[in-house]
């Protein structure tokens, strides 16, 4: 077995790779969280999609996502751009729960696992 850490600090690895098979990617938020849920959507994606490009993989080879959203009345907003964001035919297993975040301007925190190309 071999586990492959990237971009890891003293708490956490931004991807681990498992036997050149499944991606783990730590949660992402926004870069800047003074906008709203759907500008932190597109932020968390874009990261989401540079570090899948890393691990050697794309968002068509993610295998299950989990989305925590900071209050469900940005649901609808934030799957406007999730919808536009994933292709169809390669939609991945989903959860979404509303969530406390861990600074009070975080809207969404998107974690994923995927599949190596």
């Amino acid at each position: 077995m071999s586990i492959v850490r990237k971009q890891s600090t003293d708490r956490m690895s931004k991807i681990v790779i498992n036997n050149n098979s499944n991606i783990y990617l730590s949660g992402q938020v926004a870069d800047d969280v003074t906008v709203g849920i759907q500008e932190q959507t597109t932020s968390c994606l874009n990261k989401i999609d540079a570090l899948l490009a890393e691990a050697g993989s794309d968002k068509n080879h993610i295998l299950s996502t989990t989305i925590f959203i900071k209050d469900m009345k940005d649901f609808a907003a934030m799957n406007e751009i999730w919808d536009a964001w994933v292709a169809d035919g390669e939609k991945p297993a989903r959860a979404c729960v509303q969530a406390l975040m861990a600074r009070e301007e975080i809207l969404v925190e998107i974690c994923v696992t995927a599949a190596v190309k």
